[in-house]
């Protein structure tokens, strides 16, 4: 019972740690990557960091004026 309540703990504090880095969640910094003007907007007034990204969406609130949560750039593949 010990070693499962350490193992929750650990997994609680790493989830924790992860979602307040400011990173994409699954998403690559790169499908993030979008010049400010050409941003679509994915959210609503007051989106959280967290509510952006369960939306499939990217967050970043250092500009301005822009929308802080928007689509990222879709990932292509391709194929010969």
């Amino acid at each position: 019972m010990e070693a499962r309540a350490l193992w929750l703990l650990a997994l609680v504090l790493v989830l924790g740690s992860s979602s307040s880095s400011g990173q994409y969640v699954g998403l690559s910094e790169s499908q993030c990557a979008i010049p400010a003007k050409e941003r679509v907007d994915c959210g609503y007034p007051n989106v959280t960091p967290e509510q952006c990204n369960s939306r499939g969406c990217c967050f970043d609130s250092s500009i301005p004026e822009v929308p802080w949560c928007f689509k990222p750039l879709q990932e292509t593949e391709c194929v010969f």
